[in-house]
């Protein structure tokens, strides 16, 4: 941590480099991205117990098979990600595929492990839980469904997410919303791409 001195080793200094670091990093945000959130629906709360609820309603310009598909690529899931961060190993037995990833963030200081376990559900989406690492809490659910003439997917979005740090949760929640809409925009333009294959 070499930008972290002993000038911000207490907890409210330890605070406010991490709110500076979040700032500087994100980038301004424009009038489409906004327009895209509200059209997404996307909502990102605190939890009165600790930590961040998101939710969501995403439409993607693809089948739901092209968006399953997408999602559960789980070798890949960076690549859905503007966030740095590596899948450190992947195991799939009977259904259930558990991803060790490691990421890198400025709200997370150093590289930290999130360790899940994910599953395909019966009719369309992915439920993916935590199982270990730096984390606290982990749930993320994606519901998808045909939408329009069935050549689109609207998709049912919910996380919940916890750190095992000691960033505020209003700050995770910032961060959480940006990275959602991020998140969302990759996924719309990979959908694209595929579609046209």
């Amino acid at each position: 941590m070499p930008l972290l001195d002993k000038r911000v080793t207490s907890t409210p200094g330890l605070v406010l480099w991490l709110a500076v670091q979040v700032l500087l990093s994100a980038s301004v945000l424009e009038a489409d991205a906004l327009a895209t959130a509200d059209a997404d629906g996307l909502e990102v709360k605190t939890e009165s117990g600790g930590g961040v609820r998101a939710t969501a309603h995403p439409l993607f310009p693809a089948k739901p098979e092209v968006i399953q598909a997408l999602l559960a690529d789980y070798a890949h899931w960076p690549d859905l990600f503007e966030v740095r961060m590596r899948v450190a190993e992947l195991n799939i037995r009977d259904g259930v595929a558990t991803i060790d990833l490691r990421i890198d963030h400025p709200v997370m200081p150093g590289e930290r492990r999130l360790v899940t376990e994910s599953r395909v559900l019966p009719n369309g989406g992915l439920v993916t839980d935590l199982k270990g690492g730096d984390f606290k809490r982990y749930h993320r659910v994606w519901k998808l469904q045909p939408a329009g003439e069935g050549n689109h997917t609207r998709a049912d979005f919910e996380l919940i997410v916890e750190l095992d740090s000691l960033a505020p949760d209003w700050l995770v929640a910032m961060v959480t919303r940006q990275e959602l809409e991020t998140h969302f925009r990759i996924v719309k333009q990979k959908a694209l791409e595929h579609s046209k294959r």
